[in-house]
Formats: C-alpha cells, sequence, structure tokens
C-alpha cells in the first residue's frame, strides 16, 4: 500500500466507524421513544372521568379561621388550634395574635396595646398556658 492510500484508507475506516455510531444512535433514540410511546398515553387521549382522578383542588381558605387584630386579618388552618384561640380573653388572644402570627416582641406589642412589657409578657405566658389546657381538653375527647 502507498502512504497515500493507508491514510485514505485510516479516513474511509474513521468516518465509516464515525457513521456507524450515529446511525446506532438514531436506532437507539427511535427505540426508545417507541417503547415511551407504549408505557405513556398523553392526558389529551385519556377519557374525562380517567383524568378528574387525578385532578386536585385547592382548598384555599377553606377550613380556615379568620380573627382580625388591629386591622389585619389572622388566618388559622388548624381547626383545634382555632377553637382554642375563641376560648381566649379578647386581650390575651390579641396578644397571642400579635406575637406568634404577627411576629412582634414583646415591647413592640406593649406599645401598641399601651401596656407595660412585663405585662404583656405575663399576659401571654398565661394565655399560653390556658392554649395547652384547652387543646389538651380537645385532644382527649
Amino acid at each position: 500500500m502507498k502512504p497515500h492510500s493507508q491514510n485514505e484508507h485510516k479516513q474511509n475506516t474513521f468516518e465509516h466507524f464515525c457513521k456507524q455510531i450515529l446511525k446506532n444512535e438514531r436506532n437507539d433514540y427511535h427505540r426508545e421513544l417507541n417503547q415511551q410511546g407504549e408505557r405513556e398515553v398523553l392526558f389529551c387521549e385519556l377519557p374525562p372521568h380517567t383524568v378528574e382522578r387525578f385532578a386536585m383542588w385547592d382548598k384555599y381558605f377553606q377550613d380556615t379561621y379568620l380573627f382580625e387584630i388591629m386591622g389585619f386579618e389572622v388566618a388559622v388552618a388548624d381547626e383545634l388550634l382555632a377553637e382554642a384561640l375563641k376560648a381566649l380573653p379578647q386581650d390575651r388572644l390579641e396578644i397571642i395574635l400579635l406575637s406568634y402570627f404577627a411576629d412582634m416582641t414583646d415591647k413592640e406589642i406593649a406599645g401598641h396595646l399601651n401596656l407595660i412589657r412585663r405585662t404583656v409578657t405575663h399576659r401571654r405566658q398565661n394565655a399560653l398556658r390556658k392554649l395547652q389546657k384547652i387543646m389538651e381538653g380537645y385532644a382527649d375527647e
């Protein structure tokens, strides 16, 4: 073989190799698409009663309890907690809502309610104890 034809042979062999790889990849891709088509069904091809089984309905504010505090509405989703909060006196309720739902400090709450910080702290602790007793009572029922 001549040196020129030997290089040409290597090039042709490499070219054939590359083309074979591309053909095999194409075949693999089409095989995968066919297998995927056999396993999967498009939603648009399903009957309506089947699609409804997969439906999820949003429940925004359906099972929530609203409490108003200083012009803001606080939504509580837990029924047990909401019932316990309803049982609190108004001043304790305001302190709990401002503290835990509005993320206010005792000092900020005291400023809004015109109270001393220690009074707010004391009332919050009493309210938490009362909430605990109420919720334990509901849990026992």
